[in-house]
């Protein structure tokens, strides 16, 4: 068994698109935790996320809301875990093997999504001075969000960061925010604003003092489970 999920493995590190050793060997020493035969519906985010550790190359994992839609809404995640230690890249291989989620590592941000899901132009800047600010400083710690409301994102956030974010706490503008379900570790305050927007799949401007965001409306084909490969 340990032999077929290690050519598994090679198989999908040497066919990804993601062929960036670096962030691999990151993940391959996040251990995911003893006796984890399979990631379903209701362990898959909370143990990855939960396994994401502080390295020098990835600094963030993002579920995005094609994954956790997959995860939670179609309820189509069942991905086999044939380790009997497996790590975090155990869990990404065996989520891209298994299932219609991808990932794809923008750095330093590393993403779980799918077909649905837009992984670029999420930012329009208006003040650039502020801009380059925020790629200068950092957001100290590890920060968790679980399926995290933007009420609760914004109440964490709101002495870690320097600009403002908008809507404000109890808005009904945020009620069409996806739910947030990410870990970070030593991000830039403009690499955070950009881990919200794709995590909740929404869009920011930048101005000098706030950071507002608003709900993405583009939308891609959401995947058909008939379509994947698998080993």
């Amino acid at each position: 068994m340990r032999i077929a999920q290690s050519f598994i493995l090679f198989a999908w590190l040497a066919t990804s698109a993601l062929a960036d050793d670096g962030w691999q060997r990151s993940l391959s020493a996040m251990p995911l935790g003893a006796d984890v035969t399979e990631l379903n519906r209701t362990n898959c985010v909370p143990l990855m996320l939960g396994a994401f550790q502080s390295n020098g190359v990835v600094k963030a994992l993002i579920f995005m809301p094609g994954a956790t839609d997959e995860i939670y809404f179609f309820r189509r995640v069942r991905a086999a875990l044939t380790n009997a230690n497996p790590s975090l890249l155990d869990a990404v291989a065996a989520l891209t093997n298994q299932t219609c989620i991808q990932a794809t590592f923008q750095p330093p941000l590393l993403l779980l999504h799918t077909t649905e899901d837009a992984l670029d132009g999420n930012a329009v800047v208006k003040n650039e001075s502020t801009a380059e600010k925020l790629r200068e400083r950092r957001v100290p710690g590890l920060l968790l969000f679980n399926d995290y409301d933007w009420n609760s994102v914004q109440f964490v956030l709101h002495k870690k960061l320097t600009v403002w974010l908008s809507p404000e706490r109890g808005s009904s503008d945020s009620w069409h925010f996806y739910r947030h379900s990410f870990a970070a570790c030593d991000l830039t305050e403009w690499e955070m604003l950009e881990a919200l927007a794709l995590a909740g799949k929404t869009t920011f401007t930048l101005h000098w003092l706030t950071a507002d965001f608003q709900p993405d409306r583009r939308k891609g084909p959401v995947p058909k489970p008939e379509s994947l490969s698998l080993p």
